[in-house]
């Protein structure tokens, strides 16, 4: 245990180094230990936004089911649209949500065509009744 050193008038003098953890220690008290990220008034961590054309029963990215089938249904379609280099990075970056074997289709394409060219992707790999498109198309410009 580390005590202070008293003098002949009384006071205890502590060590410099003491003094200045001491010091440090209420200026990280005062500034709080919490991270910017805690506060209640920060986003939830969910970074998708409510989209006007999202319906309310529509499957987001944090219900991606966790069956093997249905994740292996997302990551055969994800290839399939990322080996397509005709495609956009817009295109390439879509959400894809698998629930049940039906897919999920969710973000912005550059044109109609990525549009189509995914919709038949997601189409030919998990069956024309087993997608939901909810994709919009945002031309450059």
């Amino acid at each position: 245990m580390i005590t202070g050193i008293a003098t002949s008038s009384g006071q205890v003098v502590w060590p410099s180094w003491i003094a200045r953890d001491v010091a440090v220690l209420a200026i990280v008290a005062a500034f709080g230990f919490a991270s910017p990220r805690s506060g209640s008034s920060q986003q939830d961590g969910n970074n998708t936004q409510a989209s006007p054309t999202k319906s309310p029963t529509a499957a987001s990215a944090q219900e991606q089911a966790q069956s093997t089938k249905d994740r292996e249904l997302a990551r055969k379609l994800r290839s399939a649209i990322v080996s397509d280099k005709s495609l956009s990075a817009y295109a390439h970056n879509i959400k894809i949500v698998a629930q049940n074997g039906v897919v999920t289709l969710r973000g912005t394409v550059r044109s109609d065509d990525e549009k189509s060219a995914i919709t038949a992707k997601a189409a030919e790999i998990a069956g024309a009744n087993n997608v939901k498109d909810e994709m919009s198309v945002k031309p450059r410009g």
